[in-house]
C-alpha cells in the first residue's frame, strides 16, 4: 500500500486530484437536506445533487464532476457498531459523467487509482458485476486483466443501484471488494463477495446510470448514459491504515477516545459497551 496515503485527508485529496487531472470539475459537498427535492429527507449519495444532470445532459456547466459528499442514511441503522463498515453518516468519494464517458473509462480509472495511487495488492481484490452485464465482465477480464475467478455475478439486490427515491435514474453497477482475511469471515464454504459477513469489504461502487424508472414501473433507457461512482472514505481509510474496523481509523478514533474518557474507571470495553461506544461515535 502507498505509505504516502494514510489519513482521511490524504485519501480525499489524492482522489480529487486524480480526477481533476482527468478533466473533472470539483464540486462542493451538497447540504445534507436536499434543496428542491421532495423525494428525499436527506442526501444519501453523491449523485443526489446531480440527479437532473443525467436526465438532461445538455447545456450543463460541466460533463465530468468529482466530489466528496457528506451523506446520511438510516437503512443500515441496525448494523451500526456491530459490523466493521456500516454508518449512518459517512463521506462518499465520487466521480461522475453526464453523457460523457461510460463503462470503459470508469472501470479503467477506478482500477488505476486503486492499484497505482493507493497501491492496494491486486491479489486481495475482487470485482462484482450485475448478473447479465457481459459488457462489464469483458472490460474487467479482457481489458483490465482481472481473472474470471475473481469476478462475481450478483443479482439485483447487490448490483443494480437506484433510483434515489421512488422514481429516477438507475442502472447496473460493478463493485470492488477488498479481502480483509479469513479471520473476518463467517467460516462458510460459500463465503464470497456479496456475503453479509465482514471478510469481503465493498469499498468502491461503479454505477452505470442507463435507465429512468418511471412511476408506472417501466425502465426507460437514457439517451446518454453516465457514470456515478461511490467510494467509501471510511472503508478506504480502514484499509489504508490497517485498522481492525472503521472505528479505529483517524476519522473515528478521536470520537471513540472522547467517549471512553467519559466512562467510569474499570468499565468493560467489550461486548455491549463496545457496541454502544461505536454507536455514539457514529452518531456524533
Amino acid at each position: 500500500m502507498n505509505s504516502n496515503i494514510r489519513t482521511a485527508h490524504d485519501i480525499r485529496k489524492s482522489y480529487v486530484d486524480f480526477f481533476l487531472a482527468r478533466g473533472h470539475t470539483e464540486v462542493p459537498s451538497a447540504p445534507l437536506v436536499p434543496k428542491g427535492d421532495a423525494t428525499l429527507l436527506f442526501t444519501s449519495a453523491g449523485m443526489v445533487q446531480f440527479k437532473d444532470y443525467y436526465l438532461s445532459p445538455e447545456n450543463l456547466p460541466y460533463t465530468r464532476a468529482v466530489s466528496v459528499q457528506k451523506c446520511l442514511r438510516a437503512g443500515d441503522l441496525e448494523s451500526v457498531g456491530k459490523t466493521l463498515r456500516h454508518h449512518t453518516f459517512f463521506e462518499m468519494l465520487g466521480n461522475f459523467s453526464f453523457g460523457d464517458y461510460f463503462k470503459h473509462e470508469a472501470v479503467e480509472w477506478a482500477w488505476e487509482y486503486v492499484i497505482d495511487v493507493l497501491q492496494l495488492p491486486p491479489e486481495r481484490l475482487y470485482v462484482s458485476i450485475f448478473e447479465d452485464d457481459d459488457e462489464a465482465f469483458g472490460i474487467w477480464n479482457e481489458k483490465i486483466g482481472v481473472p474470471a475467478e475473481r469476478i462475481v455475478r450478483l443479482g439485483r439486490k447487490d448490483n443494480f443501484w437506484g433510483p434515489v427515491g421512488k422514481t429516477g435514474v438507475c442502472g447496473p453497477c460493478s463493485e470492488i471488494y477488498y479481502d480483509a482475511g479469513e479471520t473476518k469471515g463467517c467460516g462458510s464454504s460459500g463465503c464470497a463477495p456479496g456475503c453479509d459477513c465482514d471478510r469481503y469489504l465493498e469499498f468502491w461502487n461503479l454505477v452505470f446510470p442507463q435507465f429512468v424508472l418511471e412511476e408506472d414501473g417501466t425502465y426507460r433507457p437514457l439517451e446518454k448514459p453516465g457514470i456515478d461512482t461511490g467510494a467509501g472514505l471510511e472503508r478506504i481509510a480502514m484499509i489504508m491504515q490497517g485498522a481492525e474496523d472503521n472505528f479505529h481509523t483517524d476519522i473515528f478514533q478521536p470520537l471513540v477516545d472522547a467517549v471512553v474518557g467519559l466512562l467510569p474507571g474499570g468499565t468493560d470495553m467489550t461486548g455491549e459497551a463496545k457496541l454502544g461506544i461505536n454507536m455514539i461515535a457514529d452518531h456524533a
